[in-house]
């Protein structure tokens, strides 16, 4: 992973810029390209405490998130009055349940989750450096179902101007990790100078780009 003493000090420390407060509205806008059913199962990548969960949860019956950090996951429950049942597994990973929630604690690479319909990535390939994306991608491609497809949100700017994470993955990329499916592009959001990540990073440009990504 990128390192894990990284992220687990971030969630220490409560230095969580990544984590929204709300639902992120590019799901709520997006989702529907997916093209969901409730009985389709969805999987999220690298969840944290997101409250995307909590919306997904109210559309399908069976999702399941990575985390790497405990304290997210612990988090995520204990701000929703959910109380999980908790299992432990081969000593890697934690398994925390409530109703339609599956939450795998540790590595992403090595969790036990089972094959999904939909895919959900808003900040789990951007969260990665280069070298470890196209493992991660051949990951989430292995956790597909025969129709399964893809929501992913990545971001575009110039690497060399800041350090990732967030990482840059520009279009050129995506359609690499992603060259045998078929890639639709269904929103960019370029950022106006005024932008916090522009303004406080000096970021000559900064973008939010939103793909479905399909089995051919």
């Amino acid at each position: 992973m990128q390192d894990p003493e990284f992220w687990h000090n971030k969630w220490a420390a409560n230095q969580i810029g990544f984590h929204l407060e709300d639902v992120n509205p590019l799901l709520i806008n997006y989702w529907p390209k997916t093209a969901p059913k409730r009985s389709d199962s969805v999987f999220v990548p690298l969840c944290g405490k997101s409250e995307d969960l909590v919306w997904l949860a109210s559309k399908h019956d069976s999702i399941q998130g990575v985390e790497l950090s405990q304290i997210a996951v612990r988090s995520f429950f204990a701000e929703h009055f959910y109380t999980p049942m908790v299992t432990t597994l081969n000593g890697q990973h934690e398994l925390y349940q409530f109703d339609e929630l599956s939450i795998f604690t540790g590595d992403v690479f090595t969790a036990p989750v089972e094959k999904a319909d939909i895919i959900y990535d808003r900040a789990a390939l951007i969260a990665l450096p280069e070298s470890m994306r196209s493992d991660y991608v051949e990951l989430i491609k292995s956790k597909l179902t025969q129709s399964g497809r893809i929501l992913l949100v990545t971001l575009d700017y110039p690497q060399q101007e800041m350090a990732g994470p967030p990482f840059s993955v520009p279009k050129s990329e995506v359609e690499t990790l992603f060259s045998e499916y078929k890639i639709t592009h269904l929103y960019r959001d370029e950022a106006d100078e005024s932008h916090p990540k522009r303004a406080k990073k000096g970021l000559s440009r900064f973008a939010e780009e939103v793909w479905l990504i399909e089995q051919q």
